[in-house]
């Protein structure tokens, strides 16, 4: 399938930075929940966030994008990603 026809992904993304403690797991949600993804966003004890979200690959690639972006809350220094399969069993975006 090609991203023209709605194909459905998952991508986990580790986000590095100062990103723990600024509000960045909440604006998370809410930017994958404009773009209609399910999925979730956790601090780890390392101080990354790991994002998990499936959907249509072009509102996760959407959601990466935004991820790097400047607008979000804190300081993201790099992105690291992993595509595959989505796996399904998610439900809503939570803040884990």
């Amino acid at each position: 399938m090609s991203a023209d026809t709605g194909e459905v992904v998952r991508v986990t993304a580790w986000v590095h930075g100062h990103v723990q403690g600024v509000g960045f797991r909440w604006w998370t949600r809410c930017r994958a929940l404009e773009l209609g993804l399910v999925g979730s966003a956790r601090n780890l004890s390392d101080g990354r966030v790991c994002v998990t979200a499936e959907g249509e690959r072009k509102a996760c690639e959407a959601l990466v994008f935004a991820l790097s972006s400047d607008g979000t809350p804190g300081r993201v220094d790099q992105v690291v990603t992993q595509w595959g399969d989505a796996r399904g069993g998610l439900e809503g975006f939570v803040e884990a």
